[in-house]
């Protein structure tokens, strides 16, 4: 798998300098992106393309070529395959669509496009994809300029992807939630490589801590839960699957050419796999989120501390619904924070340390539940700017604080500029914020649930998980 992500060498068939060309933005990427392997452009029409040689052929280059990317109309790929086997490339990322998805003439230059790659020992990643992004050789087969679309950060975070533009709009949305990217996968018709492969390269690779999956259907279901539980057991694994009713299905068929099968199995597999299910793209944005820059909690008790009595209930709620417990503390604790702090805020849990509250109040808080007391084993904070005595200190606060605990925390704050900076400088020093109480809830369900998944017990108390 090592060379779709670093191939030494790379030929890009059908590249030009035309504006709008798919094979030109691809060369031009990597180009921008600097990535330092060979890269031979192929057309008969030109003599060069920005700067480099140009081959009518990729029979008509002297050199070893270790990878293809091939997007030019879906009947002319096959000749090219032909002529990769000629010449021994043993790799091919096939960007063109126009096979399975558009129905039987499709779905033969399909067949017979893997015959060839069969009988020539010739891995293929697509037809009908965005292909990848490698962020740490600098390597892409995005035929997306950057200037529309958001040029992610380096980070741990791996995406797989049946869908292009879902994996484009996940990089857009992880460069706003200040997530770094890996690697990145769009296999979209997926003719040979899919999640069943590239599990296990992931589960090996030294950048990739956490993966998330956006699927449709499978590619071999057993294969897939062997590789799946064995990845699972190093990093978390988080999925969308689409296609669980009857329209969906119908529309992931148009798609992908995908056959999505029963929901009900989907689910018993992830269960088997060690994977979490995400309901919706907004709970695994917040999921990846929590799972990339928190670790699991080792039980479902959790301490609210706010300075926003309303927020800490809401909050409080949805803890209930997503198999969180918010435990009244003892009347020991009580009585600690109580001596520490002023008459007027409300020692329970949550702890509401209202509007008069300032950034050492959080300290105090976070210091006497989560470090002095073993009461809780996570915590959900909430500190609202507006009051004069909230500043940009509460951040050093909190984080030393729990980190000195050892447990896990996210953050929820709501407001406009100002908090958006708060935002901002706990991202950077991984703790996730989310903008509303039920998504900090949520995420902080889905840490529990890694925690649940992977050792297949969890301290629990109020009912459990």
């Amino acid at each position: 798998m090592e060379t779709f992500f670093n191939p030494s060498s790379v030929a890009i068939i059908g590249a030009t300098e035309k504006a709008g060309s798919l094979p030109g933005i691809i060369l031009k990427n990597l180009l921008d992106m600097g990535f330092k392997g060979k890269m031979y452009p192929v057309n008969p029409k030109y003599g060069n393309v920005f700067g480099l040689t140009c081959f009518s052929s990729i029979l008509d280059i002297p050199d070893e070529i270790a990878l293809t990317v091939i997007a030019i109309p879906a009947p002319l790929v096959l000749d090219v395959m032909k002529q990769q086997a000629q010449k021994r490339i043993r790799h091919s990322i096939i960007i063109s669509a126009g096979f399975r998805e558009m129905g039987t003439e499709g779905i033969e230059m399909e067949e017979k496009i893997k015959q060839v790659a069969i009988e020539n020992n010739i891995r293929i990643l697509g037809p009908n994809c965005l292909g990848v992004l490698d962020n740490y050789t600098n390597f892409t087969t995005s035929f997306l300029p950057w200037e529309r679309v958001s040029k992610p950060k380096k980070g741990a975070l791996s995406i797989l992807s049946q869908s292009g533009a879902f994996a484009i709009a996940l990089l857009d949305l992880a460069a706003q939630e200040g997530l770094g990217i890996a690697k990145m996968v769009n296999y979209g018709n997926r003719i040979d490589i899919g999640e069943s492969t590239l599990l296990p390269f992931l589960m090996d690779d030294m950048y990739t801590k956490v993966i998330a999956i956006y699927m449709e259907s499978v590619d071999h279901g057993r294969r897939f839960i062997e590789a799946a539980k064995a990845c699972s057991k190093k990093k978390p694994i988080i999925a969308l699957k689409v296609g669980k009713g009857a329209a969906g299905i119908a529309a992931a068929k148009s798609h992908t050419g995908a056959i999505a099968g029963k929901y009900e199995i989907y689910k018993a597999a992830f269960l088997k796999s060690g994977i979490i299910e995400a309901n919706g793209l907004e709970e695994f944005i917040d999921g990846v989120k929590a799972l990339s820059m928190q670790n699991p909690p080792k039980g479902n008790r959790i301490l609210i501390v706010t300075n926003g009595g309303g927020f800490g209930v809401i909050v409080a709620d949805y803890c209930s619904e997503n198999g969180l417990a918010v435990p009244t503390p003892s009347p020991q604790l009580k009585e600690k924070l109580k001596n520490k702090f002023s008459r007027f805020y409300v020692v329970n849990n949550p702890v509401d340390l209202t509007g008069s509250a300032c950034d050492e109040d959080y300290r105090i808080a976070l210091n006497t539940c989560m470090i002095e007391s073993d009461e809780y084993d996570a915590a959900i904070i909430i500190p609202l700017m507006a009051p004069q005595g909230m500043t940009e200190k509460i951040v050093d606060l909190v984080v030393e604080t729990m980190k000195l605990s050892g447990k896990p925390a996210v953050v929820c704050t709501v407001g406009g500029t100002f908090t958006m900076k708060i935002k901002q400088l706990f991202e950077d020093r991984m703790f996730p914020v989310y903008p509303s109480p039920e998504r900090s809830a949520r995420a902080m369900s889905m840490l529990l649930k890694r925690k649940i998944l992977q050792t297949g017990m969890v301290h629990t108390q109020g009912g459990g998980v």
